[in-house]
């Protein structure tokens, strides 16, 4: 059924949760398994006083966090470290690998959350073309 996956991983518990969800079921088909690990850039300026943007430097430990959760389930996974929006990098990854499934984690944001997470390019299910798994409890299914 799915024959590539792409797992999107940030580090949080949901995101672990949703790695988790997305591994076993891409073991179970035999899929194809590609880890983007998302996070934010810091916007700083830099000595001539123009904004420029960095990775923060535990950015790294967090890729290679998902990609040893996502092999110690038999996977042989491949992946890339990308800064930005995640609605906008998964869409252009999810066409670029051209996958079947996209895993994400699920965590319920209030209100005020919301308001505060800045400009939003609508859900991620209205950009994608292929399906979308939204891990949103720890499910019991057996490693």
């Amino acid at each position: 059924m799915y024959k590539k996956v792409l797992l999107a991983y940030d580090g949080t518990q949901e995101g672990r949760m949703a790695l988790r969800e997305g591994a076993l079921l891409a073991r179970h088909f035999g899929a194809e398994v590609f880890l983007l690990a998302i996070v934010p850039s810091v916007i700083y300026t830099d000595a001539s006083g123009s904004p420029a943007t960095a990775v923060p430097e535990s950015s790294n430990e967090l890729f290679q966090d998902g990609l040893e959760r996502a092999r110690k389930f038999g996977l042989t996974v491949s992946g890339n470290l990308v800064t930005g929006d995640p609605i906008v990098e998964i869409k252009s990854w999810a066409e670029k690998l051209d996958v079947d499934l996209v895993v994400v984690g699920h965590r319920k944001k209030s209100m005020l959350e919301r308001w505060w997470s800045g400009p939003s390019h609508g859900f991620l299910s209205d950009h994608l073309e292929c399906s979308l798994l939204i891990s949103k409890t720890d499910v019991d299914l057996p490693d």
